[in-house]
């Protein structure tokens, strides 16, 4: 019976910190479906509409360290509850808005709600999960993350075709209140890992000097630079397949496509894999040299639609899949009770990185070179590899005991 219970009780905390993840990532992509009637409803540039995801995002990347300290100081459930009411009635409350300063202020605290999840997350799955299941978890959490940016702009405009864009943020949001009161009514079986109360002010004191041990700034860089590939591929992959290998949008657009869907797909098979074996670090080595191969070939190789499909659908099972072992690596390094400042912090990298390159890519297109950017994308996949390596070797050299102060 005990074991039975344990498999409906991982069931459960995945289901319910799932949820949240899902909303998280649907809420940062349910705005821009909207912008063009926020446009008419208030006559602003498209440069203001994108302040509005400018902002979510930044508040979002700037405090998930922050929060992370407050997670392992005071516990994440709490901070789980308030994050994601927070982010529920910010969403709902833009239907009512009548300027649209308003909604820049509500995208400002739904991304105060946002920075909530990744640190509070990964705090309690490492507390509820078992070892042996934790991979699938954190894979699980991943896939459903990707599902909700998936299924966010197609979502979101339906029920503008059916509500309006009031009724449609409105009932969007409001959506996340049986979420919060689910995550309320099963809280006690949502275990996070924290230290005991009396250790709670040395985790204060030493978690500063380690986000800054070099093992966790090479986590960050991994984090960062992996990103900094990635957004290459998704905010430019259409036009370099048009530019170069001559597809038509169609076509192309199909292609990444391919790419986002291999990439789902290889989350669940990088979760299967992680707790299977214990060599997370060659896994992800490997993974990571055939995606920046695959990208390579897509990029100076004429292919025709299919092939390219195919190939890009290959590069995104190959990145998708070395996500949980990399997550997985990141939870081993970290000392107990210091799980959410760690992931907090390797997370805002991630934002960081994202940040970082889509203006320079486009230089690089407008420089005439388009055959370039995957080029330069491979380039940083296989640099994130020694990020990879030396965040490895500094976690096994420096002990936890040690890192904890």
């Amino acid at each position: 019976m005990k074991f039975r219970y344990s498999i409906g009780r991982d069931a459960r905390v995945n289901a319910l910190l799932g949820a949240g993840h899902f909303l998280s990532h649907f809420y940062q992509l349910c705005l821009p479906p909207v912008f063009i009637a926020w446009q008419q409803a208030f006559g602003v540039s498209f440069a203001a509409l994108g302040l509005a995801i400018a902002v979510m995002s930044a508040a979002a990347a700037l405090l998930q360290t922050p929060v992370g300290f407050l997670v392992d100081r005071y516990g994440a459930r709490p901070f789980l509850v308030g994050g994601t009411l927070l982010m529920t009635l910010s969403i709902a409350a833009m239907g009512l808005a009548t300027a649209y300063w308003q909604v820049v202020a509500l995208a400002l605290l739904s991304g105060v709600g946002n920075s909530v999840i990744h640190p509070a997350d990964y705090a309690i799955l490492s507390g509820s999960v078992v070892r042996a299941k934790l991979g699938r978890s954190f894979a699980f959490h991943t896939f459903v993350g990707h599902v909700g940016f998936a299924a966010a702009p197609p979502a979101t405009a339906a029920l503008m075709l059916l509500l309006g864009w009031r009724g449609a943020l409105m009932l969007i949001g409001l959506l996340g209140l049986p979420v919060v009161l689910a995550i309320i009514w099963q809280s006690r079986i949502l275990i996070d890992d924290t230290r005991r109360p009396h250790d709670r002010a040395e985790t204060a004191t030493s978690g500063a000097a380690l986000l800054v041990s070099p093992s966790v700034l090479m986590f960050f860089a991994f984090f960062m630079v992996s990103s900094m590939a990635g957004a290459g591929v998704q905010s430019w992959l259409i036009t370099i397949l048009h530019q170069v290998q001559g597809l038509d949008v169609a076509a192309a657009s199909s292609a990444l496509t391919g790419y986002m869907v291999g990439m789902i797909a290889g989350v669940l098979v990088g979760g299967w894999v992680a707790d299977r074996t214990d060599r997370h670090l060659p896994f992800v080595m490997a993974l990571t040299v055939g995606a920046a191969a695959l990208l390579l070939l897509s990029g100076i190789v004429s292919l025709a639609e299919l092939p390219a499909i195919g190939v890009l659908f290959g590069a995104g099972i190959m990145t998708g899949a070395s996500r949980t072992p990399r997550d997985v690596m990141v939870k081993d390094a970290a000392p107990p009770g210091q799980i959410g400042k760690v992931f907090g912090f390797v997370s805002s990298g991630m934002s960081l990185g994202a940040a970082i390159m889509p203006v320079p890519y486009g230089m690089i297109i407008d420089a005439g070179r388009p055959d370039l950017v995957l080029v330069v994308v491979a380039a940083f996949l296989l640099l994130s590899l020694f990020c990879a390596g030396g965040a490895r070797v500094g976690s096994r050299r420096a002990p936890v005991a040690a890192a904890a102060g």
